[in-house]
C-alpha cells in the first residue's frame, strides 16, 4: 500500500513546482526578448535594399592618457520599408541574422535629417 502512494506521488507532477516552471520559462522568455541590445546611431548610407549601415558613436577613454576619443562603429540593419534616409538618427535593436553581416533591425526612426 505505502509502495502504491509512493508510486502515484512519483507520476503526479506537484502543481505547485509545475506552475512554478511554467512561469519562469515565461519570465525568461519575456527577459531574452527586453535585454537585446539596442544601440541609437546616424544612418550612413541607404543604398541598398531593405538595408541601411548605421554609424553608433561611442566615447572611450584612453587606457594611459585618460583623454576621451570618439569611436564609430558602424551596424548594417534591416529596414523592411525602406523608410530611412541618409541623416536620419535612428534607434535600431539586436535580432536574428538577416544575412552574412545584417543582425539588426530598424526600430523607429527618432529625427528625420534636414
Amino acid at each position: 500500500m505505502a509502495n502504491e502512494e509512493q508510486a502515484t506521488q512519483a507520476d503526479a507532477p506537484d502543481t505547485l513546482e509545475h506552475q512554478e516552471s511554467a512561469a519562469a520559462v515565461e519570465t525568461a522568455a519575456d527577459t531574452s526578448r527586453s535585454s537585446r541590445k539596442t544601440r541609437i546611431g546616424k544612418v550612413v548610407s541607404n543604398k541598398m535594399e531593405k538595408t541601411i549601415a548605421v554609424a553608433v558613436e561611442r566615447r572611450v577613454a584612453h587606457p594611459i592618457y585618460k583623454k576621451y576619443f570618439k569611436k564609430t562603429t558602424k551596424f548594417l540593419a534591416h529596414d523592411q520599408e525602406n523608410s530611412c534616409n541618409i541623416g536620419d538618427t535612428v534607434r535600431i535593436m539586436e535580432s536574428r541574422p538577416y544575412s552574412a553581416r545584417k543582425r539588426w533591425r530598424l526600430v523607429e526612426i527618432l529625427e528625420r535629417a534636414k
